[in-house]
C-alpha cells in the first residue's frame, strides 16, 4: 500500500509539472487581453493598407463657373494733351478750381496778391474730413511696397487738398464769375474773358485759357507724345511727381498748375513677344481698370519703342477718373468665353443610338417612342430620356412656309432599346430599326455616389481645362461633383 500510495503522488506531481498549451503560450508570448486585441487590429490595419494600395483612387472635382483662365495683367502709361501753366507775377496763391475738376475757358483756376492773406486756424467742413480719410483709406488698401515712391506722392497730394481746403474755408468771398467781371466793369468786359488775368480788389484772378481738366502736379511727361516716348519712361523707379499747391510765395515763370486740353488719351503697355502674338489680330479691346474696376473699350494696335513691342490702347471718354495718374493698374479683358469649367481629363465618350425625331411620340406629357410588338403594326409606348438633339441635315425641311420645323436626330441612351428593335410611327405606320449610333462628349457625375454620364458642350479649352456650356440639357449645374480621371471609372460604378 505504501507502494502504490508513492506512486500514485509521483503521478499527481508530474501532473502539476506538464503545462497546458494555454499555459505555454502565455509564458512564451505573454498571451493576455490586450495583446489579443493589439493582433486582431494589427490584422486589421494590413488587411487595410493592402487595400488602400490595391484600389484605384477616384478623384473628384467640383464644377465651378467663370472664364477659362484669368485675364493678364499690365501697368499702361499715360499719355495725353496737357499743358504746365505758369505764374505771370509774383505773389501769394488763392487756389479756386480743385484739383481733378474740369473748368471752362475763362474760368477762375486761382488768384494771386501781393501780400499773404492772414492765418487764422480753419476748421474743415464735415465733408472735406470725411473725403481726406476716405483718400487715406484708399491708399493704405492699394499700398504695395514695392512701389513705394507713390507715397510720397500722396504725402504732396494730401497736404495739397488740405491747404486748398483750409484756403477755401477762410476766403471771405467766393470768387468772381466771368459774367460778375463783366459787370464790374462794362468798358472792358470783353477783354476780360480774352485775357488771362482779371483784378478784383488787390487780387489778380488768373483765369484758364481753354476748357479742361487742373491738377496742381508736374511730372516731366507734360508735352510727352507717342512718337517721343521711350523705354526708359516705363521706369517707375524713376519717376517722380512734384506738388505744386504752396502756401508761400510763387516768383514769375514758377509753375503753378497742369491743364489737360483734350478728352482723348492712350495708354501703352509694355508686351512680350507671346503677348504680341496673342493680340496681333485685335483692333480694338475691353480694358478694366483695376483702380475702380470700371471697364471701356478702346482702339488697340502694337507699336515699336526702342525695339520692343508695346501696346497702344486709344480711349475718347473716362480721362477725368484717372487724370491724376500717369501709371495705370489694367486688365485686358481677352477671356470672353464664360461657362462651367472642367478639367480635360474628366471628358469621356459615350456611345447612343441615333433616331429620327418623325418617330417621336408624348403620350401623358412624355416623350418616347412606340416599340413594336412581333408582327403587329401597333406598338408599346416607351418613355426614354433624348441626351441632345441636332438638326438633320441629311433631310431638308419639309415645308417652305415654316409651318414644319427641322427634322431633327434624337441621341437615346442605349440601356433604353435593344439593337434590332423596330419602332412605328403611330401616324403613318412608318417602321425604324435600332442601330444606328453616334457619340456625345460627357463627364461622370458622381452626387450620387454613383457614376453617371452628363452630357458637355465644349466652348473654349486650353491645355487643362475646357469652358462647357450652362444650358446642355442633361448636363452639369455649378457645384456639382465630377469624376476628375474619369479614365479610371465605368458608368454607373458606385465610389461611395
Amino acid at each position: 500500500m505504501i507502494k502504490g500510495d508513492i506512486s500514485l503522488s509521483d503521478k499527481y506531481k508530474k501532473q502539476e509539472k506538464t503545462p497546458g498549451i494555454l499555459a505555454r503560450l502565455r509564458k512564451v508570448a505573454g498571451l493576455n487581453i490586450g495583446t489579443i486585441m493589439f493582433g486582431i487590429l494589427f490584422i486589421y490595419m494590413s488587411f487595410s493598407a493592402i487595400l488602400y494600395f490595391t484600389t484605384t483612387h477616384i478623384e473628384s472635382y467640383q464644377v465651378t463657373s467663370g472664364p477659362l483662365s484669368r485675364n493678364e495683367t499690365y501697368t499702361g502709361l499715360a499719355i495725353r494733351e496737357e499743358t504746365v501753366c505758369t505764374a505771370p507775377s509774383s505773389g501769394y496763391i488763392t487756389y479756386y478750381a480743385r484739383e481733378g475738376s474740369k473748368i471752362n475757358a475763362s474760368g477762375a483756376v486761382y488768384g494771386l496778391s501781393s501780400t499773404k492773406k492772414s492765418t487764422s486756424t480753419a476748421s474743415l467742413a464735415t465733408e472735406e474730413l470725411l473725403k481726406i480719410r476716405n483718400d487715406m483709406m484708399s491708399f493704405s488698401k492699394g499700398f504695395n511696397s514695392s512701389k513705394f515712391n507713390n507715397t510720397y506722392s500722396f504725402k504732396y497730394e494730401l497736404k495739397g487738398n488740405i491747404l486748398q481746403y483750409a484756403e477755401s474755408e477762410n476766403s471771405s468771398s467766393a470768387p468772381l464769375t466771368s459774367d460778375e467781371y463783366d459787370e464790374s466793369d462794362d468798358s472792358s468786359g470783353k477783354d476780360n474773358i480774352t485775357n488771362s488775368n482779371v483784378y478784383a480788389g488787390n487780387e489778380s484772378i488768373c483765369q484758364s485759357q481753354s476748357d479742361g481738366i487742373i491738377l496742381y502736379s508736374t511730372d516731366n511727361y507734360e508735352g510727352k507724345t507717342i512718337d517721343t516716348v521711350t523705354a526708359e519712361d516705363f521706369d517707375q523707379n524713376s519717376y517722380h511727381e512734384t506738388d505744386l499747391k504752396t502756401s508761400d510765395s510763387v516768383q514769375s515763370g514758377d509753375d503753378v498748375y497742369t491743364i489737360i486740353t483734350d478728352e482723348r488719351w492712350s495708354l501703352l503697355i509694355p508686351l512680350s513677344d507671346k503677348q504680341a502674338e496673342k493680340l496681333k489680330d485685335r483692333s480694338t479691346i475691353r480694358v478694366k481698370f483695376l483702380k475702380d474696376d470700371m471697364t471701356q473699350n478702346g482702339d488697340f494696335s502694337i507699336i515699336t519703342i526702342d525695339g520692343g513691342k508695346y501696346g497702344q490702347i486709344d480711349f475718347n471718354k473716362g480721362l477725368i477718373r484717372y487724370a491724376s495718374d500717369r501709371f495705370l493698374d489694367i486688365e485686358l479683358v481677352t477671356n470672353t468665353v464664360v461657362g462651367l469649367k472642367i478639367p480635360l481629363s474628366s471628358i469621356v465618350t459615350k456611345d447612343f443610338y441615333v433616331v429620327p425625331s418623325r418617330m417621336a411620340t408624348t403620350q401623358n406629357n412624355e416623350t418616347g417612342f412606340m416599340l413594336a410588338s412581333g408582327n403587329k403594326d401597333s406598338g408599346t409606348f416607351k418613355s426614354v430620356s433624348i441626351y441632345a438633339s441636332v438638326e438633320d441635315t441629311s433631310v431638308s425641311k419639309l415645308a417652305t412656309d415654316g409651318s414644319e420645323d427641322q427634322p431633327m436626330i434624337y441621341y437615346i441612351d442605349k440601356s433604353s432599346f435593344k439593337e434590332g428593335d423596330a419602332l412605328i410611327d403611330p401616324d403613318t405606320g412608318e417602321k425604324y430599326i435600332i442601330g444606328e449610333t453616334d457619340t456625345l462628349e460627357g463627364v461622370y457625375c458622381i452626387n450620387k455616389g454613383y457614376a453617371v454620364f452628363r452630357r458637355i458642350e465644349i466652348l473654349d479649352q486650353n491645355e487643362e481645362y475646357a469652358i462647357v456650356s450652362k444650358n446642355t440639357s442633361y448636363g452639369l449645374a455649378r457645384y456639382d461633383h465630377i469624376v476628375r480621371n474619369a479614365d479610371k471609372v465605368k458608368e454607373e460604378d458606385i465610389l461611395y
